[in-house]
Order: C-alpha cells, then structure tokens, then sequence
C-alpha cells in the first residue's frame, strides 16, 4: 500500500531532528495504535499525543470515541523511558464495541515501535504502573523516523543514568533478593542503562567494595543501586561516606565527658553542669578537630561557622555530589526509606524512578559512638544513618529479633511482643541543641491518669512531599549542617535525665506498611533536623496506647505528657547503667556514649519524595486503626521497627 503524502508532516521528514529557532519541530504522522485503530500521532518538545481519526463526521462516534474518553492521549517525555522499534508484526483492533471496523480491513500486520512509559495509579498516586504504547506503519522508513525522533528527545532529559553499581543481597527480606532484582532488568534493559550487578556473598561484603572503591571508578557510575532493605542500604551508604566525607565530630555541651586535647590524647573533663531541665550555652561546640585522613591534614573542615560540607576537597570525588545519587530497590523487610522517597513500597515504581533520573535530597545522620561500655576507653567510632537510630526499647527488639533470623520478617512482631512486655526502663541522660523558634514541651512532666491520654485536638502538619516547598529552600552548601545556619545567641543546650523506655531520632518520618504515618508525620527528606523522641517510664498501658496511635493511620504518638518531642540539628546521649544498645537504620550499635548531628542534604536519591498532601489530622481517642481494621498486638509492636 502507497504512503499518503500527507502520512507524515514534518519540517524535515529526511531529517527527523530539525529543528527552527533552536527547538525541534513538530512531526505528525497517520499511524495505528494498537489496541486503538488509526490516530494521527503528533511530537511536541514535551511529549507525544495523539487523536482518534474521524471516517465519518456525521457520526457522533469515532473509534467508539465516547467509550474511548477514558483512554490516555498523550504522554510526556519526562514520563518517558524506552522507545524501541519491534519491526513486522500485528497490530490489533480496537476491544471496545464498534471500533474495529475502521481499522486496517483485511491487512493489521506492520511496521511498529513502542513507547515504554509509567502512569500513576488511580487509587495511589506514588504507585506507578507500567504503561506501553505500540504505534505502527506499513512503511518502514516512517517508524524508523519515528524512532530517531523520540530517542533523540530521550536523550534531552537531563539526569538519566547511563551506567549504574547494583548490589543485590539475596538474603533480603525473605530470601528474595535476586529474584526482585530480575523482576526490573527488563526496565534497564530497555532503557539502555549498563549495570554492574554485584551479589554479596556475606555480612559486610557490600560496605569493603564501597570502601575499597577508588573514586576514580566511582566516577565512572552515575549512581549506586541497592536491592535490599534499609540495613543494607546503610552498610552501602556507610562504605561510601567513611572513605569520603570527613567532617568534624558533632558539637556537644561543655560537660559532656569526652574532649581531644591539642596533643591529642582524650581527658575526662568534670561536669559543670548536673541539673535536668536546664539550659546552658554552647562552650565546646566541636568536640573533637578532624582527624587526620591517609595521613594528610585536611583542607577546609567543618567547624560550627563554617559551612563547607567536607573536610577534605577530594579533586576526584567530592560528597555532597548532587550528580551521584543511590537508588533502592525494595526488599526489605519495613523498607521505611523507600516509603517516605517513593510513596510506595514497589520495586517497580523504584526502577522506575531511576531509570527517568529523578532527584530528590536526603538527610543523612553522623551518629558518633565514644564509649562501648561504662568502663571502656573513650574511642570514637562512626556511623551514619539514614531514616532512624533508637535506644531502650528498639535496641532491645533489634537485639532480640536477630535471634529468630528464621522467621523472616515476622521476627520483629515476635520480638516486640516479648520486649514489650519485659516493660524494662532505663536511666540515660540527653542533652540537644534547642531551636528557639520550634515549641518544645514541657520537660519532665509528672506522668498522671488523666494527662497521659492523647489530647484531643486538631491541628494542621505539613507532610513531605513531591517538590516539598520546605526541603527545596536549600542552604547555599548542601551537606552542612543545621547548627551552621544558627546564630551563635540562638544556640543552647537542653537536658533531659531520667527513665527512658526509649530514646529515638527520626531523621525521616519513617513511614512503613505496620506504621501508615510513620513516627513523625511531618519529618522532611532534607530539611537539616533531626525529631528526637523521648519516652519516659510509665505503665505498661500508657506505652501500649503510644504504640498503637503509631500503628494507627491519623494517629498522634507523640501527644502524651510522658512523650517528650524535640526538633533539633544535634544531640548527645549518655547511658547511667551497664547496657546499652542502638539500633541504627535496623542494625545493632552498642554505645554507652554518643553524639549525633544531621547534615543536610548530604547524599541524593533516584526519588521525588510521595505523591502526599496536607492534610488536616483529627487525633481521636479510640484504639482501632481507621485503615485495615484491627492490628494484632505484635503488628503494633512490629511497627517500631522503622
């Protein structure tokens, strides 16, 4: 069958690129959408759309095209991942009533390509959904045009990867690992990213290679993907930044125990100051100078009036690197960071979001541990986190669950159960940077019957997400930390001492599927603070009533007098008994003594933050959960796994 001239438009049609004043111009074509029948398919600079062709205009109907309003009509580029020319086959009618007798009559075999793209879906808007659109022609060189014109077009939008490090760890989850993995390639596949799959083979295999990684190969990827869970994305993110961010340690009160001498040996130094509940200004707000990196002094480390993100200019690989972004690929068993960066806990949606180059920052925390034991000596070791680190009651449930590794993710359901009802309490001291201009409660409330019921109120919490108008105002350095931003007068330091039955700090809001808001639902990605949340003893009733609004959707946890809430940029952490252990990103940290500040925006992630809203939060008094209906006791206590 001859073409018709007027088949395909275009400026150019020898040329499917050509461009006028600097942009391409537009190309029409007559072609056949599978599924559809006959559209005349038009490229913008933006996308693709296409309209059904009217046969006879006297119908009010063309292709059934009041049956057909609901179907897409369009696409953007920015939604676009894969083009790829699938040469001669058949190209179907339309399934829907009275469409397919405008077809192609006898003859629906062609010439095709496909456009690979996502659309969100209809019930949850973070869950993306693969979409293919596959249009054909009788003429090769029209769909060869075609393919040309739209790759070319892919290859305008900036951020795409092209080579990518994926470690899988097979142990993940439920021993799903590598199988999640292949579920995706075909994504990569079409979208013409090279992977380098790595498969650990055991505990800390992932954290050597990334330690060991010259930055110079490092370079040669755009980014890191992990298929796994939040504790193995931590070893990742930990081989990745102890190598190449060194920064000074975080700031602490004058009396905190540890300090370096200028000759750098560790003294103890005594208290100034033993009262709760006071305040006093910062005397030592770097604790420690940098270390010494390969032996070299570093060149611009941090100090509290500094905002240069890294103690050390690498001239090969400099972090923060806003080019060089992780991508996680679920598998694990709470996937608390894949929830607050995606929306949804979905290996496609993640593969998705990596393969079209999206961007979004993300906090990260520097955790430095100083003691071990009471009676150890002061020795600081560093951790950094990424969604949350937790003492007392988290500890315990990390601790207890490693010893039924057996039972799969339904381990922490068990262990929170038991530790739950060991109700053990312990006596720490915290002190934390104070920000004056957040309301803070009061501290050391008296725990009574009536003031430890969630107060009823309504209040209105900004949630985190896609282009959050509160993680977009960005310092003029990403990666320095909140304290920077401060003026000296509005630094001071709170105490809290006491019974804790747990000490947490929520970097992110640590949303998961047991958890629907998370523990904090209004915690950002990348807004340099961390929510410190300490739970004072009480009975076991009072703690019960707080797990069960963190497992509630619309519930407020943290709206009880016992319940002690602190937005802050550092914080410092010392046990008063024999031990003491944290759970940092889901994996077990003893510490005696440590100290903690958040850096914003230190490393990026293939992600745009959850398809959320505002929302206007009721905090009601009844127990049930508005979503899923009731939760077993261990599904509640599961929940604090963040």
């Amino acid at each position: 069958m001859e073409r018709d001239g007027d088949d395909c438009i275009s400026g150019d049609k020898s040329n499917p690129h050509a461009q006028f004043n600097g942009e391409e111009t537009p190309l029409s074509s007559t072609l056949y959408l599978d599924q559809v029948g006959e559209v005349v398919l038009t490229c913008n600079s933006d996308g693709l759309s296409w309209k059904c062709v009217e046969h006879n205009k006297d119908e009010s109907t063309c292709l059934g095209i009041k049956l057909l309003s609901k179907i897409a009509t369009d696409i953007k580029f920015s939604d676009v991942y894969a083009v790829e020319f699938i040469n001669y086959g058949m190209i179907h009618g339309s399934n829907l009533p009275n469409a397919g007798r405008y077809l192609l009559g006898h003859n629906s075999e062609m010439y095709r390509f496909t456009v690979h793209g996502f659309q969100r879906s209809k019930t949850l808007p973070s869950l993306w959904v693969l979409t293919v659109y596959t249009f054909g022609h009788e003429d090769l060189q029209t769909c060869q045009i075609w393919v040309n014109r739209l790759n070319a077009s892919l290859n305008l939008e900036v951020g795409r990867p092209k080579n990518l490090l994926v470690f899988v760890n097979p142990k993940s989850g439920k021993g799903n690992g590598y199988r999640i993995w292949e579920t995706v390639v075909p994504v990569f596949s079409r979208a013409k990213v090279n992977t380098k799959v790595i498969v650990t083979q055991r505990a800390g295999h992932a954290f050597d290679v990334m330690a060991s990684t010259s930055n110079m190969e490092l370079n040669s990827y755009d980014g890191v993907v992990t298929v796994g869970g939040d504790g193995f994305f931590n070893e990742i993110l930990n081989g990745f930044l102890k190598s190449r961010h060194k920064a000074s340690y975080p700031p602490a009160p004058s009396d905190f125990v540890c300090s370096l001498e200028c000759n750098g040996s560790f003294t103890l130094q005594d208290p100034h100051e033993t009262s709760t509940g006071t305040s006093s200004p910062i005397e030592n707000e770097s604790l420690l100078s940098s270390p010494r990196h390969n032996g070299k002094e570093p060149t611009n480390f941090r100090t509290e009036d500094d905002s240069c993100s890294t103690a050390y200019e690498d001239p090969d690989f400099l972090v923060p690197n806003e080019q060089f972004r992780f991508g996680i690929i679920p598998a694990g068993s709470t996937d608390a960071i894949v929830m607050c960066t995606t929306g949804a806990r979905d290996p496609l949606t993640s593969a998705l979001h990596i393969v079209l180059g999206k961007r979004v920052c993300l906090d990260i925390a520097q955790v430095v541990r100083w003691r071990t034991t009471s009676t150890s000596k002061v020795e600081p070791s560093v951790r950094y986190a990424a969604s949350f680190a937790g003492y007392g009651f988290y500890g315990d449930v990390i601790t207890e669950s490693e010893k039924f590794r057996w039972m799969g993710p339904r381990r922490y359901d068990y262990a929170g159960t038991k530790v739950f009802l060991k109700h053990s309490a312990y006596q720490a001291e915290v002190a934390y940077l104070e920000v004056k201009t957040e309301s803070t409660p009061e501290i050391g409330s008296r725990v009574n019957l009536l003031r430890a019921f969630p107060k009823p109120n309504i209040s209105e919490r900004v949630v985190c997400r896609v282009n959050c108008n509160i993680c977009s105002t960005k310092p003029s350095t990403c990666g320095s930390t909140a304290t920077t931003s401060l003026p000296p007068g509005e630094k001071r330091w709170q105490k809290s001492k006491g019974r804790f039955l747990s000490v947490g700090a929520a970097i992110i809001s640590c949303r998961n599927e047991k958890a629907p808001d998370g523990l904090v639902a209004d915690a950002h990605l990348s807004d340099g603070f961390l929510h410190l949340i300490l739970i004072k003893d009480c009975p076991h009733a009072f703690y019960l009533w707080h797990l069960t609004q963190l497992a509630r959707k619309g519930g407020n946890p943290l709206n009880f007098d016992f319940v002690e809430h602190h937005k802050t940029p550092a914080f410092t952490f010392t046990s008063l008994g024999k031990e003491s252990v944290w759970n940092v990103d889901g994996e077990i940290f003893k510490a005696h003594q440590l100290s903690a500040q958040v850096f914003r925006g230190l490393v990026s992630l293939f992600a745009t933050g959850p398809e959320v809203i505002r929302f206007i939060q009721f905090c009601g008094l009844d127990l049930q959960s508005t979503v899923g209906g009731r939760r077993t006791l261990g599904s509640v206590f599961g929940s604090t796994m963040l």
